[in-house]
């Protein structure tokens, strides 16, 4: 599934959105986790660890400013269909539009890629994360692959057009 390593620069900003490389987000993974931790038990906590991010099938992108990550994303493949994990943006730069750039990347190389599905989970004490997933088409459905119902869970999923 992977592509090339630069998928959009952003010159306004100066945030260039690529592929991450080895451990160029483990600061952030390390953040995202100590944030669910906070939020969620153990139980309802989904995370996916870096080294299954950066496997051949998967597309793990990060948000650069003057060359360090500063949020990330991920396309993990499953069988009928592609989950979005580890959507994460430094809290610093959260009032930017980082994370919709992200989730709008990770929408164009999903679609490029031939992906028509993509779900993901997410937790009900997180309600920008929620905002931002609606306003870009999500809707909620129930469970799914190996995720049981959960009460401090939210499922969802977006069908995409061909690009």
């Amino acid at each position: 599934m992977r592509g090339s390593t630069k998928i959009s620069s952003l010159s306004k900003d100066r945030i260039v959105i690529q592929q991450i490389q080895h451990n160029e987000a483990d600061h952030l993974l390390d953040s995202s986790t100590r944030y669910m931790e906070d939020l969620y038990p153990a139980e309802s906590n989904h995370l996916v660890d870096l080294e299954e991010l950066l496997q051949p099938r998967n597309h793990f992108l990060g948000a650069f400013i003057k060359g360090r990550a500063v949020g990330c994303v991920a396309l993990i493949a499953k069988s009928s269909y592609t989950e979005i994990k580890r959507l994460f943006v430094m809290e610093s730069h959260r009032r930017a539009t980082i994370g919709l750039r992200l989730m709008q990347e990770i929408e164009l190389l999903a679609s490029q890629n031939h992906i028509r599905l993509l779900r993901l989970e997410t937790g009900i004490h997180q309600p920008t994360s929620i905002q931002l997933y609606e306003s870009l088409g999500y809707q909620h459905i129930g469970p799914f692959g190996e995720y049981q119902a959960d009460p401090l869970s939210i499922f969802m999923e977006k069908s995409l057009s061909p690009a």
